[in-house]
């Protein structure tokens, strides 16, 4: 997993931690100091920010434990995968473009980083030089020619 991306979702579960065990409980009791619960818009908001929260957290752990899950040695050298980066030519558009398969939480579209997720991303995925893949968009289909590759092996040496 990129060092940066990793850094990134740490950082944002300290601050939500932070939030659930002593922000929160705060904003919960000075509610209940008020009163009546039931009419109480403090206590329900502290609650609703409570669940979201939690359910952030887990996501952000879950998105953890998936990226420490790539292995290097399981990406092809010869194939498009993560971390590739590769220029193709955009039969529909007649333009040639260059992409870097990143994660989805590196994608920037503008910058040509798009997500390993991405209908174009996942186009692409396992093509080779010469390759055509078409890709299915809201704007309707794409023909992409494959015309160069450097995969994360070839950019580490």
């Amino acid at each position: 997993m990129p060092e940066h991306i990793k850094k990134k979702l740490q950082e944002e579960i300290k601050q939500l931690e932070h939030e659930l065990t002593h922000e929160l409980p705060a904003e919960i009791k000075k509610a209940v100091a008020l009163g009546d619960l039931s009419e109480n818009a403090e206590y329900h908001m502290a609650k609703q920010r409570q669940e979201f929260v939690n359910a952030r957290l887990g996501q952000l752990k879950a998105r953890m434990a998936e990226l420490a899950l790539v292995n290097l040695a399981n990406i092809p050298k010869d194939r498009i995968a993560f971390g590739s980066t590769v220029t193709v030519y955009d039969t529909t558009k007649d333009e040639q473009i260059e992409y870097k398969l990143v994660t989805s939480e590196e994608s920037d579209v503008n910058q040509g980083l798009i997500s390993t997720t991405s209908p174009i991303g996942r186009s692409l995925i396992g093509k080779q030089v010469g390759d055509m893949a078409t890709v299915v968009t809201p704007n309707g289909k794409r023909e992409l020619e494959v015309l160069k590759l450097s995969t994360i092996h070839d950019e580490a040496e």
